[in-house]
């Protein structure tokens, strides 16, 4: 009996491995080994696919799901989603501002919209949660409202070159349009959607039909298990296959994942899909516990920057797998607002998984996050709760969005005399405190993001930081 790191890999030999024994015959695997190494072949592919296909089977679970829910399933369906109910289903959802979201395919040919004025932030996604267009604030239009034209993979431009229109390109043929109105006054959200416009290419526009009000609890969180597979089989009949992922199809295809052939996984396949998905799955949570490939944010902390990477996942020489797949594990969409946002304009996301003395956040323990005073915004900033099992917002039993969700408009906030707020996290809250309070439940770990909307110079000059959160 020989090591990995020692084998010969000539003649006969037995060599020992992490999942057992390999043993060669004149330098071949025998019948037993060859299944032993296909097993642990084929579970280490399925892994890798399973974070490569995170964005995309995200997408198509939230679609799907809002489709299940709500009954979007017509081309202008737009659903509002404002209740703590109805965002309790988006992973990672904000809670501050209401969500107003379309799915659309462009199988029928581009789409045209027609885009309100006003301060609103959103854009158009392909099916891989990357940015076609940034809508309102850090759009081309930059609140102004205007029209833009989407085209997907093989659609003619030229007819669209002299329309006055914004014309972009989706590498998908279905997306996603979103936007949220960045105020709370009520007329200014009626002007937004009365504004909104979508039609076909060479049609007149379709009306819009708002679903809102609904207030229904639902799940856009991916499957686990055998659903995830099959989730992302029916997902990759719809889009073509960029060549950036044919290496990954190609480790699809012996797991029985094939685009145009029907998902009917035997017994093996299953077993090692459903095991696979359960590896990707925890790789996908070290990762995004101990993103390797950066650093915190602010030294002497373990705030990290949440969204940290290229806006299209990839460089001149690598496609950014672990840094997508954190973000696309615990969150979903990508706008430049949110990449790349400039003083004064877009969104900062901040995440931490730990306390200041380096331990991993518990749900049976209480913390205190002392935000300082001033904080670096033009408009405001927000701490909102989330379960690491669902990543969606936290379920304390709270039917208040404030029960999950703290900001610095809300005025029943308790504050210091210097300025500064400290809010607190846990099964209990000091007494006094219960107004700065959100409730942890057993076992149901958790994780917040703080996000800055507009940020101001000092936090993009590191002159402004958070501490980290201190265990009572």
């Amino acid at each position: 009996m020989t090591t990995l790191r020692e084998a010969r890999l000539n003649g006969d030999e037995t060599i020992e491995t992490p999942f057992g024994a390999i043993r060669l015959e004149h330098g071949f695997p025998t019948g037993d080994s060859s299944a032993l190494l296909f097993d642990r072949f084929d579970t280490e592919r399925a892994a890798q696919a399973y974070l490569w296909a995170l964005p995309l089977v995200g997408f198509a679970t939230w679609r799907d799901r809002a489709a299940e829910t709500f009954g979007a399933k017509e081309f202008g369906d737009f659903v509002v989603h404002e209740t703590l109910r109805e965002k309790r289903g988006i992973v990672t959802a904000n809670l501050t501002t209401p969500y107003v979201i379309n799915f659309t395919s462009l199988a029928d040919g581009p789409v045209l919209i027609d885009y309100p004025a006003g301060p609103t932030a959103g854009g158009v996604l392909d099916f891989w949660q990357r940015p076609v267009v940034d809508l309102g604030q850090t759009g081309p239009d930059r609140g102004e409202g205007g029209g833009y034209v989407v085209l997907g993979p093989g659609h003619d431009a030229a007819p669209f070159e002299d329309s006055g229109r914004h014309v972009v390109r989706s590498e998908t043929m279905n997306i996603l349009i979103a936007f949220r109105v960045l105020t709370q006054d009520p007329a200014l959200m009626a002007g937004a959607k009365a504004g909104l416009k979508l039609s076909r290419a060479g049609a007149a526009p379709t009306p819009v039909r708002f679903i809102e009000g609904t207030d229904r609890a639902w799940s856009a969180t991916p499957a686990r298990g055998l659903r995830y597979w099959a989730d992302l089989a029916a997902i990759l009949h719809e889009e073509p296959v960029r060549d950036v992922d044919k290496a990954f199809m190609a480790m699809l295809a012996p797991l029985g994942i094939v685009k145009g052939e029907p998902f009917e996984p035997d017994a093996r396949r299953r077993r090692i899909l459903e095991e696979g998905a359960t590896l990707g799955e925890l790789h996908a949570r070290n990762l995004q516990v101990n993103p390797r490939y950066t650093r915190p944010h602010w030294p002497g902390t373990s705030w990290y920057k949440s969204f940290d990477f290229e806006l299209g996942q990839e460089t001149d020489t690598l496609l950014q797998l672990d840094e997508r797949a954190t973000w696309f594990y615990e969150a979903v969409t990508s706008t430049r607002g949110m990449v790349h946002p400039t003083p004064g304009a877009g969104q900062v996301f901040m995440t931490t998984k730990r306390d200041g003395d380096g331990r991993l956040l518990r749900a049976d323990r209480t913390y205190r996050l002392r935000v300082p005073g001033e904080v670096p915004v033009a408009q405001f900033w927000s701490l909102t709760l989330y379960s690491e099992d669902t990543r969606r917002p936290y379920d304390n039993g709270g039917t208040e969005i404030r029960s999950v969700s703290l900001d610095s408009r809300d005025e029943r906030l308790r504050r210091n005399a210097d300025g500064s707020v400290d809010l607190y996290v846990g099964p209990t809250a000091p007494p006094g405190a219960e107004d700065n309070w959100m409730r942890t439940v057993p076992e149901d770990g958790w994780f917040v993001y703080f996000r800055l909307y507009a940020p101001t110079e000092p936090f993009f000059d590191g002159t402004w930081s958070l501490p980290d959160f201190r265990a009572l």
